[in-house]
């Protein structure tokens, strides 16, 4: 098969309905907007969420709890993914993680959480570490290095 030669499963593209075109198509001469007024203007209508000048839906709901937009968010790794990934003695980063395909985006950081066991002697550069991550890469003869 070539590229030339791909086209659409029928029934899936639909012929786009011609407006403004009188003589049985059923949406001529106003084509379907009615008789002037806001929405039958060009560029007429209003945005989404107007509710005709009453206090919309978003607005009158009370609004609660506190959102910090400047929080360091950080992307989570657990030792026993590292070990399961890495051969012995591999040094691994931010990049290395990510083509591993342990996270998907770094965010502001990855950090490396003690769950589960590793055996491999790793070293590891990372934005943050929890203590029982530290003590478990460590024992296992392997280094951490906070970047």
């Amino acid at each position: 098969m070539k590229l030339h030669e791909l086209s659409p499963v029928p029934g899936s593209t639909h012929v786009a309905k011609r407006k403004g075109r009188g003589a049985g198509s059923g949406n001529g001469k106003t084509a379907g907007k009615g008789h002037k007024g806001q929405n039958a203007r060009s560029g007429g209508g209003v945005r989404p969420g107007f509710e005709g000048g009453q206090m919309p839906l978003s607005r009158r709901i009370p609004k609660r709890g506190f959102i910090n937009n400047f929080a360091t968010k950080y992307a989570i790794v657990n030792v026993s993914d590292l070990n399961d990934k890495f051969e012995d003695g591999a040094v691994v980063d931010t990049k290395a993680i990510i083509d591993a395909g342990l996270v998907k985006k770094a965010y502001d950081g990855i950090k490396v959480l003690g769950n589960g066991e590793v055996t491999k002697n790793l070293t590891i550069k990372a934005a943050a570490f929890s203590k029982s991550a530290i003590d478990k890469i460590e024992k296992a003869g392997g280094k951490t290095e906070v970047i």
